[in-house]
């Protein structure tokens, strides 16, 4: 790997020099580093596309799994396809982030799409950060696809994290529940400058007493422009709820579009959306205690995306 790479690893996964249990790293659309356990074996993809196929065992307790990658120059357009079989009682954390660095004028390009496929009883910790760094007139885009399909009683929780560096995203969750599962998505949003971002949820509850809590929070700033769009489709006795919390700086602008479909006389539905600036007595609080107004404007933002 070379240091570029080392350093994104650092900011996106923890990496501290190596990975303690199973790992695969990417870069520049190929395989810098892997390992499998014996509980969760990486291999190939059968079907010939760029990713790799994750099977975790049945009953695999306290493990965990990166999956990183990472793009450190322009003119890479990187495209893998990775798909988790998560077995049985399984309870496991997936760690997969990208990291874009681009010091040239051509586009740097990672586009992630990731299926996951959660058997009984099984749960998952999914932590997914995004960051691009370089001073390249290049454009750094990431654009992350989540595809979950959860068994009964399975649980899938998302935190996912993106925050500056990104010039165009677009991020698409889709997930389908069966019986008593359940989805918690934590989405942490920052743009700055042009940058644009798109987030689009399409939950389908389709299992009795199946559940959904979507959550993105974001600041836009500068010019640039954010658009939220959420579906919640109940077709059975479940309970859903999405709510978006956006603050608005210099010419930043956001679009949200939470939409319900009750397809079911017990299907509980919420969404929530909430937009504005930062409140004028939380900048004057922080003055009073020695902070410059941008330094106050600093630490209302870290904590809101906290």
């Amino acid at each position: 790997m070379n240091k570029i790479t080392d350093e994104l690893l650092r900011l996106i996964s923890d990496f501290k020099g190596n990975f303690q249990g199973a790992f695969s790293i990417r870069e520049n659309g190929g395989c810098a580093a892997r390992q499998s356990t014996e509980h969760i074996q990486i291999t190939n993809r059968k079907d010939g596309l760029p990713g790799l196929e994750v099977h975790i065992q049945p009953g695999t307790r306290g493990e965990k799994v990166y999956i990183p990658a990472c793009v450190t120059q322009g003119g890479i357009d990187d495209l893998v396809y990775n798909d988790f079989y998560v077995g049985e009682g399984a309870d496991v954390i997936i760690v997969a982030g990208c990291g874009v660095h681009n010091e040239e004028d051509t586009e740097a390009k990672h586009n992630g799409i990731h299926r996951f496929y959660l058997a009984e009883g099984s749960h998952v910790l999914y932590q997914e950060k995004h960051i691009a760094t370089g001073a390249g007139s290049g454009a750094k885009r990431i654009n992350p696809v989540t595809d979950a399909h959860l068994q009964a009683d399975a649980c899938l929780e998302m935190d996912t994290v993106q925050l500056r560096g990104v010039d165009t995203t677009l991020r698409k969750t889709t997930a389908v529940l069966e019986d008593r599962a359940r989805i918690v998505v934590r989405e942490r949003l920052l743009t700055d400058g042009e940058e644009t971002a798109k987030t689009e949820f399409e939950v389908t509850l389709r299992g009795e007493d199946s559940g959904a809590d979507l959550v993105s929070r974001s600041v836009a700033r500068g010019n640039s422009h954010q658009d939220f769009v959420s579906i919640i489709r109940g077709e059975n006795r479940c309970t859903g709820h999405s709510e978006c919390d956006a603050i608005l700086a210099d010419n930043g602008r956001v679009d949200a579009s939470p939409a319900l479909q009750a397809c079911h006389i017990d299907a509980a539905l919420i969404h929530e959306a909430a937009i504005g600036k930062i409140a004028g007595e939380q900048i004057l609080k922080l003055r009073t205690l020695g902070l410059t107004e941008e330094e106050a404007e600093e630490k209302i933002i870290e904590g809101f995306l906290k």
